[in-house]
C-alpha cells in the first residue's frame, strides 16, 4: 500500500471474494497458495482500513423491483446538500456528485408497479435550485453485477476461478418472513457471522444457511466487492451517456462488456439509451478511450462524459466523508 495501490495478494483476494464472498479463508487460500492465517490478516486489515467491503446486493427483478439511474442537474452551491439527502434516502443504491458539482447521478431502486413521477419527482425537494432531472429505468445490464468489474477482477487465472466459483442450485424466488432483516444485514457486511444473520432474520442459524443457498441460486442476491478505483490504479472514473442505433444495442452493449475500463453498462430509456461508469489512469487515457475504443463501435452515435468527483453512497452504505 505504499505506493498507493495494491499489491499482487490484494488483488488476487478481491477476484476471490468477488466469486465468492463469503468463501472461507482457509478456501481461498488454498486457491491462492497462502496459508490461511495470511489470508486472514490481509483481509482483516483490508477491511478495518476501509479499502475492501464484502456486500450482499439484492438483484431488483426477483424481488419486484426495479433500478432507475436518476441525473440531476443543480446550482453549484446546492448539490452537496441535495446529493447528502439523497444518500440517506433508503431506495437509493449510489449517490456520486458528477461534472464540477453541478450534476448529481443516483441509483433508485423501486417496487415495479410505482409510479415513476410518484417515486421521484414527488419525493424531491420543491426547490429551484434543482434545475432538471432525467430519469432512466436500467433494461438490461451488460457489465457489472455479478460478473464484477475486469479492470479489478482479472488477478486470477481460469482454474482459480473456476476452483472459487460457487456451484448454485437455481431455484425461484419466493419471499419469506425475515428476508428483509437478511438482505439488510448483508448489505452492510457480506461475511456477516450466522449468529448474526440469524438475529438479524429472527431464523436459526440452519434455516439462515438454506435461506443464503436460496437466494443465490434464484438470482435475488449475489455479492459483491467495493473497492476504490483509485487503489486499482483507475484514480479517474465518469460515467458515460451513450445514444446508440437501436439496432446495435445488443452488440454495443456486448462489447462494451469486454472493455477493462468499463465497470458498469446498461441499457436503458431517456435521451440516452445506454450508461456506463468507466475508470482511467488519467485524462489521456480516458481520452484514448473514448476516441478509440468507443469510437471503434460503429453503432455509437454520441457520448456524453461526466467525471464523478465524489460518490456519498455506495451499494446502499453512506460513505465516510
Amino acid at each position: 500500500m505504499e505506493s498507493g495501490l495494491l499489491d499482487d495478494l490484494d488483488r488476487r483476494l478481491a477476484h476471490a471474494l468477488q466469486l465468492d464472498g463469503r468463501a472461507s479463508f482457509s478456501t481461498i487460500a488454498s486457491v491462492l497458495g497462502v496459508s490461511d492465517q495470511t489470508v486472514a490478516r490481509r483481509y482483516r486489515k483490508l477491511r478495518s482500513s476501509g479499502v475492501l467491503r464484502v456486500v450482499g446486493v439484492p438483484e431488483a427483478a426477483p424481488l419486484g423491483q426495479v433500478h432507475w439511474l436518476v441525473r440531476l442537474r443543480c446550482v453549484p452551491d446546492a448539490a452537496g446538500a441535495i446529493a447528502a439527502a439523497l444518500a440517506r434516502r433508503s431506495d437509493t443504491q449510489w449517490v456520486s456528485l458528477m461534472s464540477g458539482g453541478t450534476e448529481i447521478v443516483c441509483f433508485v431502486r423501486a417496487p415495479l408497479r410505482e409510479e415513476t413521477d410518484g417515486l421521484l419527482l414527488g419525493q424531491l425537494p420543491r426547490t429551484p435550485r434543482v434545475v432538471s432531472m432525467t430519469a432512466y429505468r436500467l433494461l438490461r445490464r451488460f457489465a457489472g453485477g455479478p460478473a464484477g468489474w475486469p479492470g479489478r477482477s482479472s488477478a486470477l487465472s481460469a482454474a482459480q476461478v473456476a476452483a472459487l466459483r460457487p456451484a448454485l442450485t437455481s431455484v425461484s424466488y419466493f419471499p419469506e418472513p425475515g428476508d428483509v432483516g437478511l438482505l439488510t444485514a448483508l448489505a452492510h457486511d457480506g461475511r456477516v457471522d450466522m449468529a448474526t444473520l440469524s438475529t438479524a432474520s429472527g431464523r436459526s442459524e440452519s434455516t439462515v444457511r438454506r435461506r443464503l443457498a436460496a437466494l443465490r441460486g434464484s438470482g435475488a442476491l449475489y455479492f459483491d466487492v467495493e473497492v476504490d478505483a483509485a487503489l486499482l490504479g483507475y484514480p479517474l472514473t465518469a460515467t458515460l451517456w451513450l445514444t446508440v442505433a437501436p439496432s446495435a444495442l445488443e452488440s454495443t452493449g456486448l462489447a462494451l462488456a469486454k472493455h477493462p475500463q468499463v465497470a458498469f453498462a446498461a441499457a436503458t430509456t431517456g435521451p440516452a439509451n445506454i450508461v456506463a461508469n468507466v475508470g482511467c489512469r488519467d485524462d489521456a487515457a480516458l481520452y484514448a478511450y473514448l476516441a478509440e475504443d468507443l469510437g471503434g463501435l460503429a453503432g455509437v452515435q454520441q457520448v456524453e462524459t461526466a467525471p464523478m468527483i465524489r460518490t456519498l453512497k455506495r451499494f446502499g452504505t453512506l460513505q465516510p466523508v
